[in-house]
């Protein structure tokens, strides 16, 4: 009878989960942020993980980590090995006929462009069940187990759809907009911002040369359905993107008291899984968003 030699222990998975990421995104906060715990969590499986092989990992520098020499030869196969288990649940999770197709999106798009289309969306695909995830970046690595995703890019990659070219033009509730002859009455208003997106209200400001007017004042927003729903409820002037306060201006919820929209540099992309078993209908339904728009 053969005799088959004792399998390696390994350390507990979670600690590797920790390394690779850290290793791969070069930081504990981002890897903690990926994976869904703090940065001290990363660091305490890093610490075990340590322990377990019996030498140090990481370089703790005042401004951050880096990789030691063993940490940098282990790290891309660590890397391979967690992409070939994504890869292997993948085969398992498609092999589900009746799986949820998976949609990856930035938090304002999933809230304010895909919600308000689910409901066409699915009777378009009668029985057709969907999960979606927000998140600020497009899906890598792991998380590249996505059917579909959606987010903003300057340029779409091969293989994705892409909207035209977003807008950025002010809006504002019926109410102010009697109060908005001409651009230069902005200098008196309240300006809402969304702080991932700073810097719009000073593009359309310059672009209408009224740098004079301070594009910084007002109020800010972690998220962009905050300030879109001050905005909705008379708080102040927002600078919106076209592609997700369109149904409130067809509603006349919004209004743009200036017809005067200034290119974004970027569109939406809906992007397509590169994993060997998408989803079946993945293709139709991407079809289908780009569609709606």
């Amino acid at each position: 009878m053969s005799v088959r030699p004792p399998r390696q222990p390994l350390p507990p998975l979670n600690a590797l989960r920790a390394f690779e990421a850290a290793a791969r995104l070069g930081s504990f906060a981002r890897a903690a942020e990926e994976i869904g715990v703090t940065p001290g969590a990363v660091a305490q499986q890093i610490r075990r993980l340590e322990d377990f092989v019996g030498v140090p990992l990481f370089r703790r520098l005042p401004q951050g980590v880096s990789l030691t020499d063993a940490a940098q030869a282990a790290a891309p196969r660590l890397e391979a090995a967690f992409h070939e288990l994504a890869e292997a649940v993948g085969t398992l999770r498609a092999s589900c006929g009746d799986r949820a197709l998976t949609i990856a999106a930035l938090p304002c798009i999933a809230q304010l462009w895909l919600a308000p289309r689910l409901g066409a969306l699915q009777a378009a695909f009668p029985g057709l069940a969907v999960s979606i995830s927000a998140m600020e970046e497009p899906p890598a690595g792991r998380q590249a187990a996505h059917d579909l995703a959606l987010f903003y890019l300057h340029e779409p990659p091969p293989g994705a759809s892409a909207l035209p070219e977003d807008r950025l033009l002010p809006v504002c509730a019926p109410a102010l907009a009697g109060r908005l002859a001409a651009p230069a009455d902005l200098a008196g208003m309240p300006l809402l911002h969304d702080s991932v997106w700073r810097d719009h209200w000073s593009r359309w400001l310059r672009a209408e040369g009224l740098s004079r007017i301070d594009a910084g004042r007002g109020a800010s927003y972690s998220l962009y359905a905050l300030a879109l729903d001050a905005a909705l409820g008379g708080a102040g002037v927002l600078i919106g993107r076209h592609s997700l306060v369109a149904r409130h201006l067809a509603r006349r919820d919004l209004v743009a008291p200036f017809d005067r929209p200034l290119p974004s540099g970027d569109r939406l992309c809906i992007l397509k899984s590169a994993g060997a078993r998408p989803h079946p209908n993945r293709d139709a339904v991407a079809d289908w968003l780009e569609a709606s728009a």
